[in-house]
């Protein structure tokens, strides 16, 4: 499947720049290419870096010439490296010039207003040690804080990620403008060029605490100005054309769940204000959030909102309140705004992501895909859960279903908890219905897309604020609810086929529910969370989980024990999969193993599948060969398991 990612309009708002994706089962691989589209539509897109590369972050030069862009390279026997490199734009034959060379990953660059810079964010590995491929040549890790390995990334303690500048013509090496044991995130160049902000927690306990502040910098280097109050968590800064101002995204991050807001804070030191708080929505959306985008006094952004996510934008002044500009039942993946032009890529239930601007769509990279399978849309329902709470759902047919015909069904179940399941294109869904099952998905109590409190109703009862049910409580009976009317209201849905499935909390979710009903003929627990009490000692996020359950495990571990999956393991009669990675740091691989050793030393029906080389994203950007094998195995588990 063919996405469109990563928008970037021209500064006269002509031409937009956007990346396509597009997996290889041959190479294994995701080849990632700039292309360059008229806004007016008025020509074909055209490609701007050649095929079968790794390119990506593209972003135009102050007057528009050069478009600058990251293209990742492939491992040499360690750390995978980059290329920050340029290309003229409207020069036939224009070959792209390379300006930096790096060592590690590059995640982010940024041209200075006067165009003499480029800023990146790049991962700054410890040569002592990454000079050295083989790891039993190495010198010993030296671990003092917590959040020393990242998910998908691997090591972090000794390759932060910092700030960078380069020439942009290339005529000088990369100079650090950041350094230290810290991890720096977002940039924004003053419209002088002599400075940067980003963000950063360098407080004394910054690993004990889930405050990040937000700091300037001379590009020349030298000590951080911290400009917020080591309290919230201040991320993604924007700087105003005008200098005064920076717009950011903030979140009160010491009782998560909390949305994220859109705010902006004054140069002259007046405090912040929060621009989005009567919407009471997340306006970070998981995997498709990014800084606000100035347009005069303006401030553009993404808000998640029943399934959707939509654009948004407010004034920065403090005006009227944030206005719908783009809607609709669909989620929008990325978008830019400059030169008079609003563009943005978009995905629904049954396309995938593309360009648009207005209603007018640029691309159509994925008409192949869509004229060789049968699409099936989700239609949209609300359950009544035990307490009378409306939660939200859809349900797909199988492809070609047949009148009078009922089907087994799958349940679904989005990780998080603080995610969306919605109106997207997500291809798990559409590989089940074209195995011939109905699929249900649903958003229950803890959801994003809803209000902050539904968002919090599954806080653990131990928490002094916002006291919930924790995980496992309410979560547990609006899915049940979803089952109940989908098998009441949907004719194809047969109540005695009935299987569950989820990733991550979806995988705790998964194991809490066949460890206390009977009710499903089949599940599927993947990259699971079976155990709170070593998730929380374990995770390459270890720390954090106390902030949904309200008491540190270290003072009390009994409410960790509670909730977890694997106290209830007796009680598991269900046929049982557990698929994980072997790479997964999020929820580290002995989660899954831990529920497969109990449950066969207990005699019941259990399989375990495990990836190789994969971390907790696989079923998301796992290699494609992985990602069609699991598909398979989940299709195959549940035909062995439902076929009447």
């Amino acid at each position: 499947m063919i996405e469109v990612i990563e928008p970037r309009v021209s500064p006269d708002g002509r031409s937009i720049a956007f990346v396509v994706v597009t997996p290889s089962l041959i190479e294994n691989e995701y080849g990632l290419r700039v292309w360059l589209a008229n806004a007016d539509g008025s020509s074909p897109p055209e490609p701007v870096t050649d095929e079968g590369g790794r390119c990506s972050h593209p972003r135009w030069s102050p007057d528009g010439a050069r478009l600058a862009f990251v293209r990742s390279l492939e491992p040499d026997g360690g750390l995978a490296g980059a290329e920050v490199c340029t290309v003229a734009i409207g020069q036939a034959g224009a070959e792209p010039v390379v300006v930096a060379n790096w060592p590690d990953s590059v995640e982010y660059v940024a041209w200075s207003p006067d165009g003499s810079r480029l800023a990146f964010l790049a991962r700054q590995p410890e040569l002592e040690r990454y000079s050295k491929t083989k790891a039993k040549d190495q010198p010993p890790r030296w671990i003092t804080t917590l959040f020393f390995k990242l998910d998908n990334v691997g090591w972090t303690v000794d390759r932060r990620r910092h700030l960078f500048v380069v020439p942009s013509d290339g005529s000088a090496e990369p100079a650090a403008v950041t350094g230290g044991p810290f991890e720096d995130s977002g940039l924004s160049w003053s419209p002088d060029s002599a400075r940067l902000a980003f963000s950063s927690a360098r407080h004394p306990d910054w690993d004990l605490s889930r405050a990040v502040d937000l700091f300037v910098v001379d590009i020349g280097g030298g000590n951080p100005v911290i400009l917020t109050g080591t309290d919230l968590a201040w991320s993604s800064p924007s700087w105003s054309p005008d200098g005064e101002h920076i717009a950011v995204v903030v979140t009160d991050e010491r009782t998560a769940p909390r949305h994220s807001q859109i705010a902006v804070l004054g140069m002259d030191g007046q405090p912040a204000k929060v621009l989005t708080a009567s919407l009471d929505r997340n306006c970070a959306p998981f995997g498709g959030a990014r800084e606000p985008v100035w347009d005069g006094g303006q401030l553009w952004f993404t808000v998640e909102d029943h399934g959707n996510v939509h654009l948004y934008r407010v004034a920065a002044n403090g005006g009227p309140g944030p206005e719908l500009v783009i809607g609709g039942e669909r989620t929008i993946t990325g978008f830019d705004v400059a030169g008079g032009t609003v563009a943005y890529t978009a995905t629904t239930g049954t396309t995938l992501s593309e360009l648009f601007v207005g209603d007018r769509q640029l691309t159509d990279f994925s008409r192949d895909f869509r004229a060789s399978v049968e699409v099936v849309a989700p239609e949209r329902f609300t359950a009544t859960s035990s307490d009378g709470y409306q939660v939200e759902a859809w349900i797909m047919a199988p492809a070609g279903a047949q009148p009078g015909r009922r089907y087994p069904t799958l349940l679904n179940i989005h990780g998080g908890p603080f995610t969306q399941y919605g109106n997207k294109f997500f291809d798990e869904f559409q590989v089940q219905a074209g195995a011939g099952f109905a699929v249900v998905f649903a958003n229950p109590r803890g959801s994003s897309g809803y209000t902050e409190a539904e968002g919090r109703a599954i806080r653990w009862p131990e928490c002094e604020i916002d006291p919930g049910s924790g995980w496992g409580g309410v979560d547990y009976e609006d899915l049940m609810a979803v089952m109940d009317e989908a098998c009441r209201r949907f004719d194809f849905v047969d109540p005695d086929a009935l299987g569950v499935l989820g990733g991550s909390y979806g995988g705790y979710m998964t194991s809490w529910i066949v460890s206390h009903t009977d009710r499903f003929k089949a599940a599927c627990s993947e990259r699971s969370v079976n155990d709170m009490l070593f998730e929380e000692a374990d995770s390459d996020i270890a720390g954090t989980f106390a902030d949904y359950v309200g008491v540190r495990h270290v003072d009390d571990p009994e409410p960790y024990r509670r909730q977890s999956p694997i106290t209830y393991a007796r009680d598991i009669n269900t046929p049982l999969l557990i698929v994980h990675s072997e790479n997964d740091l999020r929820c580290p691989i002995s989660q899954g193993e831990e529920l497969f050793v109990t449950l066969r030393l207990l005699e019941r029906e259990v399989e375990m599948v495990r990836f190789p080389g994969e971390g907790h994203e696989l079923s998301r950007s796992g290699s494609p060969v992985h990602r069609v094998q699991r598909a398979e195995i989940l299709r195959d588990w549940f035909r062995r398991h439902l076929a009447s």
